[in-house]
């Protein structure tokens, strides 16, 4: 198994702050309904290669990496309020 992974990223259209992370072959129509219900319509926001050692924003790669190997995709909430004031 490549420790490289071609991901797409897509934000929510009810949440601000919340994305789904899935493989780039995937299409997010295809992702479980009651997700979908929670999180709208996905918006494409970006396409990247992530690897185990690659730094994202809110979670870590290989965290990512593993949820999309066990569920098909992550799902990266919101911050909390106090994380967005400090």
């Amino acid at each position: 198994m490549s420790d490289k992974h071609l991901i797409s990223i897509y934000r929510s259209s009810k949440r601000e702050g919340m994305y789904v992370f899935v493989p780039r072959e995937t299409d997010p129509a295809t992702l479980p309904s009651s997700l979908m219900t929670y999180f709208g319509h996905p918006i494409h926001a970006m396409d990247l290669v992530l690897t185990p050692d690659r730094k994202l924003a809110r979670a870590s790669a290989s965290d990512v990496i593993a949820a999309i190997g066990d569920q098909g995709f992550y799902l990266q909430m919101p911050p909390k309020e106090t994380e967005v004031t400090g």
